[in-house]
């Protein structure tokens, strides 16, 4: 049963409505469709080899780009997806999108944000959860070199919270043609997701992002000898208490209160004016729907946020079809994208 908020016109008066979503049989529960849809083995046919990609952001700082390019990819509008928390290009639901963006005649591009997939020697730099500087060069770039002309963002998580900001800071780079995004399970706001992932009830979650901040934050110091100190991480237990002593300080926030108040989507969500779908599960373990709901985010009409019974976080797991797994996010994103991109209607779809 999927709980749907009215069709909104969101852009020239074009209206768009999702459709239903049903969890896969055994799915029902948050935590059961979030770890099977983490580990659960997907083939991809048709998916070739990507083009690896380094793009500079500045001048100490690249980051890398998996490319999957159509035939004649400026007659194509290009997918830019965005992965979550110690994410990468290669993770699922990046290559299942990829896939299905890529039968539909769109080139695919997967962006490695700085520091995961094995890029932590690219910059000196870390992270952070509304870093909308390397998704904003990577575009620039591809206008610059490639001629492509249309773009359509899709964001997981952490990677969502980055599609919501981006969208909002359009108005201040009207260089970046980007016609319309999604936001699946979006992090908007930081410090409610940090609370909720803080439960009891999330402790494996928890630990799982932890052990893997601490792996990430040996690897860079062993890429930048001299540059952090891993005196304190052995005593970082927290995702919170990671970001108090990494990562606000590392970005010039000060301290996690104020980074996770400043790079917080939902500060500027009232800002979006290109057609924006948020898709998002009342069972997310981790992702509180209720944050969709508020009114600077329900009040803008540009934004259709269409929030399902089930899911869990990241799941959106249906029973599959003929020629389709039923990864219900992925299909959702890529028709939205193809409703408010222009070029999507000429696209050919007839791969290299």
């Amino acid at each position: 049963m999927t709980t749907l908020s009215p069709p909104a016109p969101l852009h020239e008066s074009v209206t768009w409505t999702a459709a239903p979503f049903e969890p896969r049989r055994g799915l029902r529960n948050g935590h059961v469709m979030t770890v099977y849809a983490w580990a659960a083995r997907r083939l991809f046919p048709g998916l070739e080899a990507p083009e690896a990609r380094l793009i500079r952001v500045s001048d100490d700082t690249q980051v890398l780009a998996h490319c999957y390019w159509q035939r004649d990819r400026q007659a194509c509008p290009t997918l830019l997806a965005l992965h979550g928390l110690e994410g990468s290009s290669s993770v699922h639901y990046m290559r299942g999108l990829a896939a299905r963006a890529f039968r539909a005649g769109w080139n695919a591009v997967l962006l490695n944000q700085r520091n995961c997939g094995g890029t932590e020697h690219l910059t000196p730099g870390l992270y952070h959860s509304g870093l909308t500087d390397d998704p904003r060069a990577v575009i620039r770039s591809l206008v610059r070199t490639d001629g492509l002309t249309d773009f359509g963002i899709v964001g997981y998580s952490l990677g969502g919270n980055l599609t919501v900001k981006l969208a909002a800071e359009l108005a201040e780079s009207p260089d970046l043609p980007v016609r319309a995004a999604v936001a699946v399970c979006p992090t908007i706001d930081l410090d409610r997701c940090v609370r909720a992932i803080e439960r009891r009830s999330n402790v494996v979650y928890h630990l799982n992002f932890v052990r893997n901040l601490r792996a990430r934050m040996r690897r860079k110091a062993a890429a930048w000898p001299g540059r952090y100190d891993l005196g304190p991480l052995e005593s970082i237990w927290s995702i919170r208490r990671f970001d108090d002593v990494y990562t606000a300080p590392h970005h010039g926030f000060g301290d996690a209160a104020n980074y996770y108040r400043l790079a917080s989507a939902i500060r500027i969500a009232d800002r979006v004016r290109i057609p924006l779908l948020i898709l998002a599960a009342e069972d997310d373990p981790f992702v509180p729907a209720d944050q969709f709901r508020e009114p600077i985010v329900a009040g803008n009409p540009a934004i259709h946020a269409v929030i399902t019974r089930h899911g869990g976080h990241c799941g959106f797991v249906a029973p599959a079809v003929a020629g389709d797994d039923g990864y219900w996010a992925e299909a959702e994103a890529i028709r939205f994208l193809s409703t408010f991109t222009p070029a999507a209607d000429r696209a050919p779809g007839d791969g290299r």
